[in-house]
């Protein structure tokens, strides 16, 4: 198997009008978070059907694809990854595949929120009983990188599931105060559901956050409690 394989399947199904409409959707005009990025327009049951077929490609071919200009081809290649991460129990393989991993998110190759969102939950896994896993989410949730910063956030992901709201508590605080749109909707996102497992711990970080939470990040950090308790923290 070779990346070459899964471009040219992913440039078979090419369609030139979802591309157009793509290209609207993930922002790519100048100016806007998606700026540059280059659409084939091919749907994501198509790719992840086109992964699940290349599963067994190494982690170099795999590259090839994550460092593609084609946001489709990065996108098959972080499913690929997560797939070889989730048939894997061996803790030496899942260092292996996330340290890969932190390496596309630093070249700035995991560079839309659907590429962060289809793998930080995944692959963020092999950081829950890492003693350095804070020091790790909180420095990327300080880098001027948008991405980095909401792979820092929706790594977070992976310990909720496992009840662990810490992490994510943590990471929120450190981006209250972020600028970005993206980064305010990943976050409350991240808070609604930690929420939904732990109401408690979401109710004490909003008491102390409301006035400082930016609307969109609340408003995503609530919508799962009554409309009488929406409306009394929209209201503070």
């Amino acid at each position: 198997m070779s990346a070459a394989l899964v471009i040219n399947a992913i440039q078979n199904k090419a369609n030139a009008t979802q591309a157009r409409h793509s290209q609207r959707f993930f922002k790519t005009s100048k100016g806007e978070y998606g700026y540059g990025d280059v659409f084939l327009g091919v749907t994501v049951p198509q790719l992840r059907k086109i992964a699940t077929e290349h599963k067994d490609l190494t982690l170099p071919q795999i590259e090839k694809l994550i460092a593609s200009k084609f946001h489709e081809v990065r996108f098959c290649g972080l499913v690929i990854l997560t797939l070889q991460f989730k048939s894997s129990s061996e803790s030496i393989v899942h260092k292996k595949i996330f340290d890969f991993y932190l390496k596309q998110v630093k070249a700035e190759r995991v560079n839309n929120w659907d590429l962060v969102d289809v793998s930080a939950p995944i692959i963020g896994q092999y950081l829950i009983g890492s003693g350095s896993s804070n020091q790790l989410l909180l420095k990327l949730a300080g880098s001027k990188s948008l991405w980095q910063r909401r792979v820092a956030i929706v790594v977070t992901f992976a310990f909720i599931r496992e009840a662990i709201p810490q992490p994510t508590l943590l990471i929120a605080q450190k981006l209250i105060r972020d600028e970005q749109d993206l980064i305010h909707k990943a976050t409350g996102w991240m808070l609604r559901e930690m929420g939904k497992r732990n109401p408690i711990e979401l109710r004490r970080f909003l008491e102390k956050n409301v006035s400082v939470m930016p609307r969109t990040m609340l408003r995503y950090a609530i919508e799962k409690f009554s409309e009488t308790e929406r409306k009394k923290w929209l209201a503070k």
